[in-house]
């Protein structure tokens, strides 16, 4: 299975910025399609963002267009999500996954997710 570790999620204020890791542990990201995904409390998981291992970019949702960004360090084993102008609606806890595609959307393995919590 494709082990996937998430950090630096934690306590921001609404504007703020925070940039989530997703490394990977036992395998090698660069051929994989890693995709970013959030569930709020009480909400539905969200798919966000996912880059294919050529760096193809595809958005699943319009909420986050223009403030998060999603980028890879295959050196570094690792695929970001950078969050900015944050806003409270954004506390969730988020996740990366390896895709099988983005285009398809089916998840092949989940990380366990880091929480972003946006308050004043």
């Amino acid at each position: 299975q494709l082990q996937l570790v998430e950090s630096g999620g934690g306590l921001v204020q609404p504007g703020g910025s925070l940039r989530l890791s997703c490394a990977a542990s036992g395998f090698t990201l660069d051929y994989h399609s890693i995709g970013w995904f959030r569930q709020a409390p009480g909400k539905e998981r969200e798919g966000l963002l996912c880059i294919s291992g050529s760096g193809s970019l595809t958005n699943y949702t319009d909420s986050v267009k223009g403030r998060f960004t999603i980028s890879r360090d295959n050196a570094k084993n690792t695929v970001y999500l950078q969050l900015s102008s944050l806003k409270p609606e954004d506390t969730a806890a988020y996740y990366c996954a390896a895709m099988y595609s983005c285009h398809s959307k089916r998840v092949n393995s989940w990380g366990k997710g880091t929480l972003v919590t946006v308050s004043s």
